[in-house]
């Protein structure tokens, strides 16, 4: 626009010098000015309504107008002004619209054909008829044609120069936002195959951009999340709509490890989200569409939402703890009570009730026996809430396992003599001395050895052995019980926690049990397994190290002296059960 301003102000402000010299001008001479002062009003209009292809179509319609009316006046088609039609599609040119060009083009060509025609049967002004086209006028309209034509190509190849420098500054401003913005962009094929990816990649996977080219970014990628990695790529290559995932990714450390060796390959968390590349006018996509991705690390995220699942678990299970503890405890705490209560009234009103000296010592027994149960319950629910708060100590000293083995069966043989139940003990002469505390281990094969004669039918059998294992101590009780249901099966060692409906309690117990077993081994560093099918029976396995881990460190362990430790008594273990 500047260039033709300038040239139609200078033609303007040069006029009425042009008069002063020349005198009163021809109707040519008044429309060649009118024609040079018309890119002041053609700029006028661009400013006032921002339509640029409009404007180029009326630059158009004022040359081609100036042209036909200058040929018309000199001799048609032969006219020194006809040569001006050629500038008329190059002048639309500039305005790099092919609707701009093809109008142009028709127009000069249409132009053309009407002087040719007002030409061929003489319609020509009869004024102007008689001129003779000079020479000297030819080559002024050639030479003015070709110096607009040079202009008009000075001014595309400015146009070609800027258009360039402005693509490449806007190249370097995506180039520097692509490299340091977080977030990574990707092109792919419909395959999932990189065409491009930011530089951003390289702090987010750990190597090169250039290594996730083509399926190298697909390589990385988890094997059980690449279902849905191709599966978002090609949808969003059908679709219009844009589509989410989320999947994990390699990343290589590039930290040292502690050995001088990378560290070792991590997985992070991916959200992805594509689109795709290329429309058409109506809105659908192509059938061989590119995607366009976005890529950012969401591992934190993730790891929030884990710790939330977990936090939500942990809520639930200590909701249901609460649950079984209350259903637990509200029936293994009145029966005893219910006992002492009825018991002692009726000592109470022994005269009224002609209560001899032989039921009251029976009365007195049974409310005996109802607060030790008691107290174990009590006892018991004390030594788990230590456990759990890591309070409770053992104190590990040498000593015989096969003793403390043998004295535990003797003491629960009457209980399963009276049950109908046969108790094998199998133990080698040979078992050597275990670092362990004593006491603690005869608890944790009371507790077994009694949940296995509680939970086992009339006629049936519990087996006791022990075997040692490379450094360790293997305990098995094995009955042939009820059993455990695979669903259970999970739960069991879980405070409060009984097989079964909770409501429908066949068995005596407060479920601490095997809770109490399994802290016990964890302090000695040992492990506890189940094996168990309804109605066949249950194995339980318990393996201590001959060492416990809590046991000092000394060169002989026939010099350890024992310390104060935790005391339960035999029948409190054997009520706890």
């Amino acid at each position: 626009m500047a260039p033709r301003l300038l040239g139609s102000l200078a033609a303007f402000a040069a006029f009425p010098v042009y008069l002063a010299f020349r005198g009163a001008p021809s109707f040519m001479e008044v429309v060649a000015v009118a024609w040079l002062i018309a890119p002041i009003l053609l700029s006028y209009f661009l400013s006032r309504t921002g339509r640029y292809e409009m404007a180029h179509v009326l630059s158009s319609v004022a040359l081609v107008g100036l042209v036909m009316l200058l040929s018309t006046m000199s001799g048609g088609i032969q006219s020194f002004a006809a040569v001006w039609l050629i500038a008329v599609p190059l002048e639309a040119a500039l305005s790099a619209s092919r609707r701009v060009v093809g109008f142009a083009s028709l127009l000069a060509l249409a132009a053309v054909a009407t002087l040719i025609g007002l030409t061929q049967f003489q319609m020509l002004p009869v004024v102007y008829s008689g001129i003779t086209t000079s020479h000297a006028l030819v080559g002024v309209g050639i030479g003015s044609a070709a110096l607009y034509a040079a202009g008009l190509a000075l001014g595309a190849q400015s146009l070609t120069q800027t258009s360039a420098s402005l693509l490449n500054a806007e190249e370097d401003r995506y180039r520097l936002l692509a490299r340091h913005m977080g977030d990574v962009i990707s092109r792919h094929r419909r395959d999932g195959a990189v065409e491009f990816i930011s530089p951003a990649a390289e702090g987010l996977f750990g190597v090169a951009a250039s290594e996730l080219a083509e399926h190298g970014l697909f390589e990385r990628v988890h094997v059980a999340d690449r279902p849905a990695y191709l599966t978002a790529l090609s949808d969003a290559a059908r679709g219009s709509q844009s589509c989410d995932v989320e999947f994990r990714v390699r990343r290589d450390v590039a930290r040292e490890a502690g050995n001088g060796y990378p560290g070792a390959p991590e997985f992070v968390w991916i959200e992805m989200r594509c689109r795709p590349l290329e429309t058409i006018a109506d809105g659908t996509t192509r059938p061989q569409a590119d995607v366009v991705a976005v890529m950012r690390d969401v591992t934190d995220r993730k790891h929030q939402e884990y710790a939330l699942e977990a936090a939500r678990a942990a809520a639930e299970r200590a909701d249901a703890s609460k649950s079984r503890f209350l259903a637990t405890m509200s029936h293994e705490l009145r029966t005893p009570l219910n006992a002492i209560i009825g018991f002692s009234e009726m000592i109470v009103h022994e005269d009224a009730m002609q209560i001899d000296a032989t039921r009251r010592k029976e009365y007195a027994q049974l409310i005996n026996d109802s607060g030790l149960h008691l107290l174990a319950v009590v006892n018991g629910i004390l030594d788990m809430s230590k456990m759990e708060s890591g309070t409770f100590e053992i104190t590990p000293e040498p000593f015989d396992p096969r003793p403390a083995l043998i004295n535990c069966c003797d003491l629960l043989a009457l209980k399963a003599r009276d049950n109908g139940i046969e108790l094998v003990t199998t133990v080698p002469d040979d078992l050597p001395r275990i670092v362990a505390d004593p006491r603690a281990f005869k608890q944790i094969m009371l507790n077994l050895v009694s949940n296995a004669i509680k939970f086992t039918e009339r006629g049936g059998s519990v087996t006791v052995s022990a075997e040692i294992e490379r450094e360790r101590l293997l305990l098995r009780v094995r009955d042939t019980g009820v059993g455990i249901a695979a669903d259970d099966l999970k739960r069991i060692g879980d405070p409060f926690f009984q097989a079964g409906k909770t409501y429908q309690r066949r068995y005596e117990g407060t479920g601490l049990g095997l809770s109490i077993v399994k802290s016990l081994v964890s302090l000695h560093g040992g492990e506890v397994s189940l094996d168990s099918k309804l109605d066949v029976g249950t194995v339980v396995t318990v393996a201590l190290p001959l060492k416990s881990k809590s046991a000092p460190m000394a060169d002989n362990v026939a010099t350890l002296t024992p310390g104060p430790r935790q005391v339960m008594t035999t029948d409190r273990v054997r009520k706890s059960a």
